[in-house]
């Protein structure tokens, strides 16, 4: 687009957006969704002042003569918005905070994508009990669902509710994700895939959105290779997992042969690291390191036939958790988006099929009900199954990790002396700051710099740094809000894995595939070397 072209589409917004927000239903549908909400308008150049709200019709007018294309509000329902300071601790927000609403944001770059995800995550709500819930177009290819925070208990387990944000809807939003997506993937891989087009649109090959998930316990699994070997002289077959293939001749494992082995067959099998099952069982013949599978022996994890490879529907209509943070805006319902003046219209869930970016003109726009008032604590078993689920996958992801990197054939690896020279690639890239995703890029920079074990100045002190470098930069409030939450974690975060596409490639710090999962482990590899040499 040249800059010609720029300058019409903008006087083009904003002729729509004077038009459209003097309508005095979309300025009462948006007033009533604001009381008690830190509220903040959006122009082209970025967000305005915060803390802000919305008390009068007026002030929306007011702002949009001033050049505002869109409204964005908090999941936190507060006390007084007004009060809200960038520099007040976890503790004094938790005092501020009167309440929350769970939102799901599910986006895609294909529409249809998102539809999917939507109806399975509304059967998935519903499924718990809960009729009381409100969608929306995002404005863009997405759907916002919504659930008020009156429909979980208002104190549960020891805690207050309004004191548990982001955790409980964290939880419940990872929950539900989890509990959709094998069923997700079924139905996304059933349909005609264009993946030439797939790749140029969204830079993601058919191999990059293929997975294979765990029948026990939902999560990714693992892919590793089976080679089967045979002599060609005595017939002696053996078969061994995790096998690199190289040009040297096996000698014959019979030891009345002197005959080498060929590569009959290899195939892939997979593993899970939290469940410890496999798709193929096997026994060990420790007498002459042989092993022979067979349909009747286990291993320690046990054995499953339904590891089943299909399409990553995730990676293609995602559903936002790191967005799920305090002080978190969200586009409100009947607010425009800046970029395809779109408004961002209620719709019923029988809808949804339908459903046509051209329903959201905002010429034509009639006002519904987003938010619904619940049944008596409606959200509790979903709340309860959620957290316990939370809790049991923290367990395992901890013993997983354990298992991973506690090796017998390596020292115990102390994370110190860890040196910005170390990072890798991605990080280094990610520290010379970012014009998009910067809200991102501060998970991976906080969790990425806290599993390492600095400490909270350097923590401090390097992020703040990070930020300056951003165009625009974060608020420092929200920088300091994310940091001080992370620290008081008790249990470290590890940053996201490099095949999170929501992450290091969304954000172009890739430059060449990693060789490895998760940029910690790069860090790891390169303090066990040191350690190697200087032993």
């Amino acid at each position: 687009m040249d800059k010609d072209e720029g300058n019409e589409k903008l006087a083009r917004i904003r002729a729509i957006t004077k038009l459209y927000y003097s309508n005095p239903k979309v300025q009462e549908a948006l007033l009533n969704f604001s009381v008690g909400r830190e509220v903040v308008p959006r122009y082209f150049e970025g967000f305005g002042k915060r803390p802000d709200t919305l008390q009068y019709k007026s002030d929306i007018m007011g702002l949009v003569n001033k050049g505002a294309t869109s409204f964005h509000a908090s999941e936190e329902i507060w006390n007084d918005p007004l009060a809200i300071s960038s520099d007040m601790s976890t503790e004094k927000l938790n005092e501020l905070r009167k309440s929350w609403d769970l939102l799901i944001d599910i986006d895609s770059k294909y529409l249809d994508y998102s539809k999917i995800a939507a109806k399975l995550m509304i059967q998935a709500i519903e499924s718990f009990g809960i009729n009381n819930y409100g969608i929306k177009f995002s404005g863009s290819r997405g759907f916002h669902i919504i659930i008020s925070g009156e429909a979980f208990p208002e104190e549960y387990d020891g805690s207050l509710r309004k004191d548990k944000f982001p955790e409980w809807p964290r939880a419940i939003c990872e929950y539900l994700t989890m509990g959709i997506r094998p069923r997700y993937n079924e139905v996304v891989s059933k349909l005609d895939i264009n993946f030439d087009a797939l790749e140029k649109r969204t830079n993601l090959s058919k191999e990059d959105i293929t997975e294979v998930i765990c029948p026990k316990c939902g999560r990714q699994a693992n892919k590793g290779n089976t080679v089967h070997y045979q002599c060609p002289d005595c017939r002696f077959e053996i078969k061994r997992k995790d096998v690199k293939l190289t040009q040297r001749a096996l000698k014959c494992g019979n030891d009345k042969c002197v005959g080498t082995l060929e590569l009959i067959q290899q195939e892939p099998y997979y593993f899970c690291d939290y469940c410890k099952i496999s798709n193929i069982p096997y026994k060990e013949e420790k007498e002459n390191k042989k092993i022979t599978y067979t349909k009747e022996a286990t291993n320690r994890g046990g054995y499953s036939e339904y590891f089943v490879s299909g399409i990553a529907a995730t990676k293609l209509a995602g559903l936002d958790m790191v967005l799920v943070a305090p002080r978190h805006l969200f586009r409100m319902p009947y607010s425009l988006h800046e970029k395809s003046a779109l408004a961002s219209i209620v719709i019923k869930k029988e809808e949804i099929d339908n459903f046509a970016p051209k329903d959201a003109n905002p010429l034509s726009v009639s006002i519904r009900e987003f938010l619904f008032k619940p049944k008596y604590e409606e959200g509790k078993r979903l709340l309860a199954e959620a957290l316990a689920w939370k809790k049991k996958n923290s367990v395992e992801e901890e013993q997983a990790t354990q298992r991973k990197y506690e090796k017998s054939d390596y020292p115990e690896i102390k994370l110190e002396g860890v040196t910005k020279e170390m990072f890798p690639k991605p990080i280094k890239k990610l520290l010379n700051g970012l014009q998009d995703g910067k809200k991102r890029g501060l998970f991976i920079l906080i969790t990425f710099l806290r599993s390492l074990g600095f400490s909270p100045e350097y923590i401090d002190k390097c992020v703040f740094e990070w930020n300056k470098k951003n165009e625009p930069p974060l608020r420092e409030g929200y920088v300091k809000s994310q940091i001080d939450w992370h620290l008081k974690q008790k249990k470290k975060i590890l940053p996201p894995n490099y095949g999170n596409e929501s992450f290091y490639k969304d954000l172009n710090l890739l430059d060449e595939k990693p060789k490895v999962k998760n940029p910690i482990v790069e860090v790891m590899q390169k303090i066990r070397k040191g350690n190697s040499r200087s032993r």
